[in-house]
């Protein structure tokens, strides 16, 4: 088993103060059901604040009313060496968050921002290991953002189909335990058989999810290398984790679950070349 040891990050997250479902874009979402705005706050804050415990850096984005899912900030940008690939999102309704992202960021001084040709939901369907971007499409992002994103970024993007709708992000389907070894967790029924295939032979030794916990998002989680911040419902996860010398820690966000989200959907990963103020 490797030794284990965390590294700071530094993430960009959103409060949920305008959070609601009055759609519905994926089949988490039902307009029927109440969202509890305030108790959706607390369990933000009790995530931003297990962060910051930890030794991470926490940025916040401004929430603008009429934008119900920026706490969902993960979709909003994917950064890598500084670098920032903007989003462009699939269903008018998320629209102007993008534009919003982007300002955050030239605002603090990035100064290689990209405003993408094609659909991409940033951190949705990126994930970015030592090796590899890997890619998520087939629900919302644009196979061309691929192409977009790999001569951007100057990396391999490696592209995976998604078939079924729960996991209409490559996030709730797959999550990175260690980027610095190529280390993933994923559950292999949301791929399609080709892209199972691609998983297996790039990740002999990833930890595979059973339904059970997929289907509670279990796999929209964020490491720093050493703790695994994950839906507490994902009980099944625990144990495995544990045994590869992760340290899993449970979060609620049952209220954010109502739209489609959990840990790693409120988290961007801010991959800076240096700390930016």
């Amino acid at each position: 088993m490797p030794g284990r040891s965390a590294t700071p990050r530094r993430y960009l997250m959103c409060p949920p103060a305008h959070f609601e479902v009055t759609y519905c874009i994926n089949p988490w979402m039902d307009p029927a059901k109440p969202v509890d705005v305030p108790l959706a706050l607390t369990q933000w804050e009790d995530l931003r604040d297990r962060y910051r415990s930890l030794g991470h850096h926490v940025d916040e984005l401004d929430p603008l009313p009429g934008l119900p899912d920026m706490v969902f900030a993960a979709n909003g940008a994917t950064v890598v060496d500084g670098q920032v690939l903007g989003a462009r999102f699939a269903h008018p309704q998320r629209t102007a968050e993008a534009a919003a992202h982007l300002y955050w960021f030239r605002e603090r001084g990035y100064t290689a921002v990209r405003e993408p040709v094609h659909i991409n939901e940033g951190e949705g369907d990126f994930a970015v290991t030592a090796s590899y971007v890997l890619a998520g499409r087939g629900f919302r992002s644009s196979p061309l953002s691929h192409a977009e994103a790999q001569e951007f970024f100057g990396r391999p993007v490696i592209g995976l189909d998604l078939i079924d709708p729960r996991y209409y992000h490559l996030d709730t389907a797959l999550a990175v335990l260690d980027d610095a070894a190529d280390e993933v967790m994923y559950y292999p029924d949301a791929f399609s058989p080709g892209s199972r295939a691609v998983l297996e032979r790039l990740f002999p030794d990833a930890l595979i999810a059973t339904e059970r916990d997929a289907a509670v998002l279990g796999l929209n989680a964020v490491s720093d290398g050493l703790h695994v911040l994950l839906p507490q419902a994902a009980v099944g996860l625990f144990d495995p984790l544990r045994a590869r010398g992760f340290e899993p820690l449970g979060m609620d966000l049952s209220e954010l679950l109502k739209g489609g989200g959990s840990v790693k959907c409120c988290t961007s990963e801010l991959r800076d070349q240096e700390i930016r103020a």
